[in-house]
């Protein structure tokens, strides 16, 4: 499966539908600072700190990367639910991995205490962790 991770800073209206897809099923843990989905979307693009990976013109997956001067964080990442377990995550943290390589900077995930699942990918894949505070 050929995914393309981008930059996300302008979404089309198709973009907007596949990122409210990707979101809609994701944990309430996740958005935080956020007050949810759509809150997440548009301060994300706002900010230019959205990556998405596309697949056919359609987006599948996405997470919000912010970038330091020697630390980028990766985090709010979610791939839609009917494409988890293809490796759209992988490829996204791979990418991100990547371009921050590429400035001079190291990858961090950044997650909030208590979440296995997020410490487990991070495990899996071999990226730093940094936990948020509860």
């Amino acid at each position: 499966m050929p995914i393309t991770v981008e930059p996300l800073t302008e979404a089309t209206y198709q973009d907007q539908q596949d990122l409210q897809k990707i979101y809609r099923d994701a944990p309430e843990w996740l958005f935080a600072p956020f007050a949810g989905d759509v809150q997440l979307i548009a301060g994300c693009l706002l900010e230019g700190s959205l990556i998405a990976g596309r697949f056919n013109d359609r987006l599948l997956g996405a997470a919000r990367l912010q970038r330091h001067q020697d630390v980028w964080h990766l985090s709010q990442l979610c791939v839609r639910k009917i494409t988890r377990r293809r490796g759209v995550a992988e490829r996204l943290v791979h990418e991100a991995q990547k371009m921050a390589s590429q400035s001079g900077a190291t990858l961090r995930l950044l997650v909030p205490a208590g979440h296995l699942e997020a410490q487990a990918l991070a495990a899996k894949l071999k990226v730093p962790l940094d936990v948020l505070p509860t």
